[in-house]
């Protein structure tokens, strides 16, 4: 992994080394191993490298011959071999062994249609210098960051916020639309973020700013999207064996691939059935020797290490354990503002913070199982999808109103638990989520507030239709013929893209640990979406094909097993260790109620409710809690 940074004066004023270097010594964490700055005139390009292949050639900014085409780039270019085998074959010669080549002469071969040709995890930042053009693109699922800003007669780029807020020109206001859809989803979605005037490059697309010196045109394209369902006119698998002999053949393929390093490997391994395929998939693969980190919790409805521990006595890899204390992961908590540069409400950040920490003790690449759940239909809210299908009929036309709040009554008086996906917690976000449009009612049920519970909160008029826009618009894009299908379309772009890999690549990062996700290979994704859907959620019993595919590798204790997650005990924190913390973050004299960003009269209600256990808020205090860690790191304007 890396971490990349630009700037071009889009008014044709020079541009030199000091405007792009403090943005690059932000991402020192990204890439700790060498650095580099290439100017040109109106443009200058950082980098910072994590060094994984071709440890010596690698450098970067990396430019041809002619210095034509010069490219910083972030992440892992998996079918680089067989690229540089077409470029051969059209002339290139190459200089070094690095994937970051490819990009350059594919470029030059191919122009912008280069970053079809990719199969990988990237952002990249290519300066045309004969055009005087700048092309920035992500990969196909989002796995790498990008964002940019265009303002002050600058277009700035960065892997992240917190590098791009580094050049005077970046906008430092938070968009009040952004923070109301991140209390709502627990993530901004893209292309927006947290501040009003940043933006992403969204995942599977392409970004090309040219017009420079006459203010700068930019022009973006959407190049990839996983399109769920079964395609017209394209012949799949006849038979669900056929289909779990494919999806077993393709992950060995793209765990093979991703092992190509010239570093050490690893596998994240939770002793669940997605990461316990990976390290099934590497032996297969080949490896001579996997090594597998896994950590350990005290708070025994959260902890899986006896899960994973039997994993890798089956397959006898190099197993590496942490059994990891509450005041351990408490450590990481105030850390959150600086790990993440957008705020980010997925608490399971903390165990794959430390996770990634142990595994960089001992390699500098690990796999991991990311993607399998969406792909797969192995949330339970999928399951929750299935059985409330009889009821809509009645929620289009508004008559489950009444009966939903008189259910909510009666799930309030059930005894509130802070275990991991506790009886409780699971009716009362049914419940919450079922008058909702089905368009949006995965992202009300997987979200903090619900849409109607923000406006006392932010003290301002909340359109809840527009506020949702962004994943409705998902949702009727989607082309799958059932719910379920444009549901699972859906999550892929929102919930994986912005949260889930998000998340990893936050906290891998902190750490200099680059993760690999073989579940997102291009070619098993695509495959896997257009299955039919029955093959993957079958009646109530979600990866039902992927549980077939690698029945002949794992143990039936494996398979078997229901769904826990890797989450943390948020509510019990709350309500203990954590609790001097949260009301000083929160009701303190300088926290989060004294900025005029939230009602502090609710603010106070809802902390003393879940502290005296009357009702369990643990997802809404923790989305305000990690807000306000943000807000003091990175220090908006609220104004």
């Amino acid at each position: 992994m890396c971490g990349i940074a630009g700037v071009i004066d889009v008014g044709g004023g020079p541009v030199v080394a000091a405007d792009v270097a403090p943005m690059a010594d932000a991402l020192q964490l990204r890439g700790p191993d060498d650095e580099g700055i290439f100017c040109d005139g109106v443009a200058a390009l950082g980098h910072r490298r994590l060094s994984i292949i071709d440890l010596e050639g690698g450098h970067q900014p990396m430019a041809d011959e002619a210095g034509h085409a010069v490219v910083v780039f972030n992440g892992e270019i998996y079918n680089f071999v067989s690229l540089r085998e077409r470029l051969v074959g059209l002339g290139h010669r190459f200089r070094t062994r690095s994937d970051t080549e490819v990009i350059v002469r594919g470029y030059l071969a191919w122009g912008e249609a280069v970053v079809e040709a990719l199969d990988g995890m990237f952002a990249f930042a290519l300066w045309d210098a004969r055009a005087r053009r700048l092309m920035l693109a992500r990969d196909r699922f989002g796995k790498k960051p990008l964002y940019y800003a265009h303002a002050g007669g600058r277009f700035a780029f960065a892997s992240t916020v917190t590098a791009l807020m580094r050049h005077p020109a970046t906008p430092r206001r938070i968009d009040p639309e952004a923070l109301a859809r991140y209390l709502a989803l627990e993530y901004v979605p893209g292309p927006g973020s947290i501040l009003d005037g940043v933006r992403k490059v969204e995942a599977g697309s392409a970004l090309v700013l040219d017009g420079i010196d006459g203010g700068g045109r930019v022009r973006t394209r959407r190049y990839f999207r996983l399109s769920v369902g079964p395609r017209a006119g394209q012949a799949g698998p006849r038979t669900i064996e056929e289909g779990a002999r494919l999806v077993r053949e393709h992950l060995v393929e793209a765990t093979r691939r991703r092992l190509v390093a010239d570093v050490p490997v690893g596998v994240f391994l939770s002793g669940g059935i997605d990461s316990s395929s990976v390290v099934a998939a590497a032996i297969a693969a080949g490896a001579r020797r996997v090594r597998t980190f896994s950590i350990g919790f005290d708070e025994p409805s959260f902890d899986e290490s006896d899960h994973a521990r039997a994993v890798a006595r089956h397959f006898g890899t190099d197993h590496v354990e942490e059994q990891c204390s509450v005041e351990q992961l408490l450590e990481i908590v105030p850390q959150l503002g600086e790990i993440l540069d957008e705020p980010m409400a997925d608490g399971s950040i903390i165990p794959t913070t430390m996770l990634s920490r142990l595994a960089r003790r001992h390699v500098k690449v690990a796999l991991g199982g990311d993607g399998g759940d969406e792909l797969f239909a192995g949330y339970p809210t999928y399951v929750a999808h299935r059985l409330v299908a009889p009821l809509e009929p009645l929620v289009a036309t508004g008559l489950t109103g009444p009966l939903v709040a008189a259910a909510q009554r009666a799930a309030a008086r059930l005894p509130v638990s802070q275990a991991n996906l506790s009886f409780d917690f699971k009716v009362k976000r049914l419940l919450d989520g079922l008058a909702w449009p089905r368009a949006v009612r995965n992202a009300v049920w997987l979200g903090a507030f619900r849409p109607d519970e923000l406006a006392p909160l932010l003290g301002r008029p909340v359109d809840a239709t527009s506020l949702l826009l962004p994943v409705a618009a998902a949702y009727d894009e989607a082309r799958g013929p059932t719910h379920l299908e444009r549901v699972l379309e859906q999550d892929v772009r929102f919930y994986l893209g912005h949260l889930v890999l998000t998340k990893v690549d936050r906290a891998s990062m902190s750490s200099s640990l680059e993760v690999r996700a073989p579940f997102l290979d291009t070619a098993l994704a695509e495959l896997v979406a257009a299955m039919p859907l029955d093959w993957k959620l079958s009646r109530l019993t979600g990866k039902a094909i992927l549980r077939r595919a690698v029945r002949p590798w794992l143990p039936g204790r494996v398979l078997d097993r229901p769904k826990k997650g890797f989450g943390m005990p948020i509510g019990a924190w709350l309500r203990g260790p954590l609790r001097a913390l949260a009301h000083d973050l929160l009701v303190g004299r300088d926290g989060l109620a004294s900025t005029g960003l939230v009602d502090r009269a609710l603010l106070e209600r809802l902390v003393d409710e879940h502290e005296r256990g009357r009702v369990d808020h643990r997802k809404r205090l923790w989305a305000l809690l990690v807000l306000e860690l943000w807000r003091r790191h990175h220090r908006p304007s609220t104004a």
